[in-house]
């Protein structure tokens, strides 16, 4: 059963299928995994239910986001033990001078505690991770994130993190846009409208990428032979 079976009708999947979309996209030779915006501020310091969350930091999905994070666990293992590239696309410290439009769509953002930038302990970076500081939801958005993939010889990316309808989408897009593989493992991405969640994983496995859950892909990634990385 696929996350938006009890959204999507299937009358209106069926016609998607007519129409040719939702082909597997497949994967590469050398993946890369992007883990955005796993911070304390989009799950809260422990889990707790949407209410009681967002009393912590008003940007948190919850208990939802910590089930995400225990299933990035051991992709993010995986990745380790492989020797692949992992990156972090992550809001920085707001300053007065980043609101622009999205300060007057969500000003509660430009107020977070210095604790919920912190990358969540379960899946934070290690030394020779990549981390890339953004101001806008996708990770490639004035980000250097291109030229790290490109010089890592990266030709396949695993999209985990938070919200499955904003950052990953928006980084999802993208990354089909670069002509990159796109996997997203459905259990390793998250968002606070179960709804926006399930109708946003139909629309890019529709369009942009391959959509299973971690131990699907994992099976996957696990049939990539070992070989060096461009760099």
């Amino acid at each position: 059963m696929k996350p938006w079976d009890n959204i999507i009708s299937e009358e209106e999947q069926r016609a998607y299928r007519a129409a040719g979309f939702g082909n597997p996209s497949g994967v590469g030779a050398h993946p890369a995994l992007l883990v955005i915006d796993v911070q304390y501020r989009t799950v809260g310091t422990t889990p707790k239910s949407f209410w009681e969350s967002i009393k912590e930091f008003p940007t948190s999905c919850g208990e939802v986001g910590w089930r995400a994070v225990q299933a990035i666990v051991p992709l993010l293992a995986e990745f380790r033990r492989r020797g692949w590239p992992v990156l972090y696309p992550h809001v920085a410290p707001k300053k007065s001078t980043d609101g622009g439009r999205l300060a007057e769509k969500i000003p509660a953002i430009m107020n977070i505690a210095e604790k919920g930038y912190e990358f969540v302990a379960e899946v934070a970076p290690r030394e020779g991770d990549v981390l890339l500081p953004k101001k806008h939801p996708s990770a490639f958005f004035a980000t250097p994130l291109v030229s790290h993939l490109i010089d890592l010889g990266v030709d396949t990316l695993v999209v985990t993190g938070c919200t499955t309808s904003g950052c990953v989408r928006g980084s999802v897009v993208d990354a089909f846009a670069y002509n990159f593989h796109v996997l997203v493992p459905s259990d390793c991405v998250y968002d606070r409208s179960a709804t926006s969640h399930a109708v946003n994983l139909f629309d890019m496995a529709s369009k942009y990428a391959d959509v299973a859950t971690a131990a699907e892909i994992m099976e996957k990634l696990r049939a990539i032979p070992d070989r060096p990385l461009a760099a």
